[in-house]
């Protein structure tokens, strides 16, 4: 439990750092930034500068039906639903369980 409190502190510290540089990369980093090489080449750059360069569009759902995707399924059979499993696992406190929740 400790370290996926000490997990999420990192993850947390470092999504923070990624805000706070973000501004400093502005539109002139994105210019700077390779468009063009070849396929698989490995580019080296401040992260964001990286971001700022990624593509972004409206989404699309062309196609998508949520029918199709079914949500929450029992997947080893134990009697927990997918969510039930998630928040077991990252609970920082074991929560109490019925006969249904293994």
């Amino acid at each position: 439990m400790i370290l996926s409190s000490m997990r999420r502190t990192v993850f947390a510290s470092g999504a923070a750092l990624a805000v706070l540089t973000l501004p400093l990369a502005g539109p002139a980093a994105a210019a700077s930034v390779p468009t063009s090489g070849t396929a698989g080449e490995t580019v080296s750059l401040p992260a964001s500068q990286a971001l700022a360069a990624l593509p972004v569009r409206a989404e699309d759902r062309t196609g998508y039906e949520r029918s199709k995707f079914r949500h929450w399924i029992d997947a080893d059979g134990d009697g927990c639903s997918t969510r039930q499993e998630v928040l077991k696992r990252d609970a920082l406190t074991a929560p109490v369980q019925g006969r249904a929740a293994r």
